[in-house]
Protein backbone atom coordinates (compact mmCIF):
# COMPACT_ATOMS: atom_id res chain seq x y z
CA UNK A 1 0.00 0.00 0.00
CA UNK A 2 1.50 3.43 -1.08
CA UNK A 3 1.74 5.88 2.22
CA UNK A 4 0.14 8.58 0.26
CA UNK A 5 -3.32 5.90 0.97
CA UNK A 6 -3.04 5.66 4.23
CA UNK A 7 -5.80 7.64 6.46
CA UNK A 8 -4.43 9.74 9.46
CA UNK A 9 -5.57 8.06 12.64
CA UNK A 10 -5.77 9.41 15.98
CA UNK A 11 -6.15 8.29 19.40
CA UNK A 12 -7.85 11.07 21.49
CA UNK A 13 -9.05 10.81 25.08
CA UNK A 14 -12.48 12.00 25.74
CA UNK A 15 -13.62 13.24 29.31
CA UNK A 16 -17.41 12.74 29.96
CA UNK A 17 -17.60 15.09 33.11
CA UNK A 18 -20.15 15.16 35.67
CA UNK A 19 -21.56 17.35 38.12
CA UNK A 20 -23.38 16.75 41.58
CA UNK A 21 -26.68 17.29 39.81
CA UNK A 22 -26.63 15.33 37.08
CA UNK A 23 -25.65 17.16 34.33
CA UNK A 24 -22.56 16.75 31.52
CA UNK A 25 -20.19 19.41 30.65
CA UNK A 26 -19.84 20.08 26.93
CA UNK A 27 -17.72 22.46 25.09
CA UNK A 28 -17.82 24.20 21.05
CA UNK A 29 -15.13 23.45 18.73
CA UNK A 30 -13.72 26.38 17.11
CA UNK A 31 -14.40 27.39 13.15
CA UNK A 32 -10.77 26.28 12.43
CA UNK A 33 -11.08 22.68 13.90
CA UNK A 34 -12.02 19.63 12.30
CA UNK A 35 -16.07 19.64 12.92
CA UNK A 36 -15.50 23.10 13.38
CA UNK A 37 -18.52 24.64 15.74
CA UNK A 38 -19.87 21.56 16.61
CA UNK A 39 -20.09 20.64 20.50
CA UNK A 40 -17.90 18.01 22.16
CA UNK A 41 -17.45 16.74 25.47
CA UNK A 42 -13.74 17.85 26.08
CA UNK A 43 -10.39 16.15 25.87
CA UNK A 44 -7.41 15.47 22.99
CA UNK A 45 -5.14 13.91 21.00
CA UNK A 46 -2.87 10.85 23.18
CA UNK A 47 0.50 11.87 22.92
CA UNK A 48 3.57 9.30 22.49
CA UNK A 49 4.49 7.53 25.46
CA UNK A 50 1.11 8.70 27.62
CA UNK A 51 -1.45 6.60 28.80
CA UNK A 52 -5.08 7.68 28.13
CA UNK A 53 -5.68 8.85 31.49
CA UNK A 54 -2.72 11.08 31.42
CA UNK A 55 -3.48 12.81 27.71
CA UNK A 56 -7.02 13.14 29.20
CA UNK A 57 -6.19 14.53 32.90
CA UNK A 58 -3.26 17.17 30.79
CA UNK A 59 -6.13 17.78 27.90
CA UNK A 60 -9.03 18.60 30.75
CA UNK A 61 -6.39 20.93 32.96
CA UNK A 62 -5.16 23.03 29.60
CA UNK A 63 -8.41 23.36 27.60
CA UNK A 64 -11.02 23.75 30.81
CA UNK A 65 -8.72 24.26 33.90
CA UNK A 66 -9.70 21.13 35.96
CA UNK A 67 -7.62 18.58 37.59
CA UNK A 68 -8.86 15.28 37.36
CA UNK A 69 -8.80 13.24 40.62
CA UNK A 70 -11.01 10.25 39.74
CA UNK A 71 -12.27 8.65 36.13
CA UNK A 72 -13.24 5.46 35.10
CA UNK A 73 -13.40 3.90 31.42
CA UNK A 74 -16.87 4.40 29.74
CA UNK A 75 -16.53 3.48 26.25
CA UNK A 76 -14.60 3.03 23.20
CA UNK A 77 -15.61 4.17 19.80
CA UNK A 78 -13.79 3.99 16.39
CA UNK A 79 -15.00 5.99 14.02
CA UNK A 80 -14.35 6.88 9.79
CA UNK A 81 -14.89 10.75 8.93
CA UNK A 82 -13.51 9.82 5.36
CA UNK A 83 -10.08 12.47 6.13
CA UNK A 84 -9.29 10.69 8.99
CA UNK A 85 -9.59 7.63 11.25
CA UNK A 86 -10.58 8.14 15.19
CA UNK A 87 -10.78 6.24 17.89
CA UNK A 88 -12.27 7.90 20.77
CA UNK A 89 -11.38 6.44 24.19
CA UNK A 90 -13.82 7.87 26.63
CA UNK A 91 -13.63 8.07 29.92
CA UNK A 92 -16.33 9.11 32.84
CA UNK A 93 -15.27 12.00 34.85
CA UNK A 94 -16.26 11.04 38.39
CA UNK A 95 -14.07 13.60 40.31
CA UNK A 96 -12.27 16.86 40.15
CA UNK A 97 -11.09 19.87 41.38
CA UNK A 98 -11.44 23.22 39.89
CA UNK A 99 -14.88 24.99 38.10
CA UNK A 100 -14.64 23.57 34.48
CA UNK A 101 -15.00 26.80 31.79
CA UNK A 102 -13.26 27.45 28.27
CA UNK A 103 -9.52 28.53 29.06
CA UNK A 104 -9.05 28.75 25.24
CA UNK A 105 -12.42 31.18 24.77
CA UNK A 106 -14.29 28.11 23.93
CA UNK A 107 -18.13 28.44 24.43
CA UNK A 108 -19.03 25.80 27.02
CA UNK A 109 -21.76 25.13 29.71
CA UNK A 110 -23.66 22.41 31.93
CA UNK A 111 -26.28 20.43 30.00
CA UNK A 112 -28.98 18.10 31.53
CA UNK A 113 -28.23 14.43 29.97
CA UNK A 114 -31.99 14.75 28.17
CA UNK A 115 -31.18 18.11 26.58
CA UNK A 116 -27.79 16.32 25.21
CA UNK A 117 -29.62 15.56 21.88
CA UNK A 118 -30.35 19.12 20.96
CA UNK A 119 -27.10 19.94 20.46
CA UNK A 120 -25.09 19.28 16.91
CA UNK A 121 -22.08 16.66 18.36
CA UNK A 122 -19.54 15.30 15.41
CA UNK A 123 -21.12 11.76 14.36
CA UNK A 124 -18.59 9.96 16.58
CA UNK A 125 -20.48 11.58 19.78
CA UNK A 126 -23.50 10.09 18.73
CA UNK A 127 -23.43 6.45 20.71
CA UNK A 128 -21.82 8.76 23.73
CA UNK A 129 -25.35 10.64 23.83
CA UNK A 130 -27.14 7.67 23.31
CA UNK A 131 -25.42 6.01 26.02
CA UNK A 132 -25.72 8.53 28.83
CA UNK A 133 -29.13 9.07 28.01
CA UNK A 134 -29.92 5.22 28.27
CA UNK A 135 -28.45 4.69 31.71
CA UNK A 136 -30.09 8.08 33.02
CA UNK A 137 -33.30 6.27 31.68
CA UNK A 138 -34.35 8.12 28.85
Amino acid sequence: MRSDTVKKSVLVAVGVIENTEGEIFICRRGAGQHQANKWEFPGGKVEAGETVAQALARELAEEIGIRVTDCHSFMRIEHDYGDKQVTLDIRKVTAFTGEPHGLEGQPSRWVPVTELHSYDFPAANSPIVNKLQTEAGH
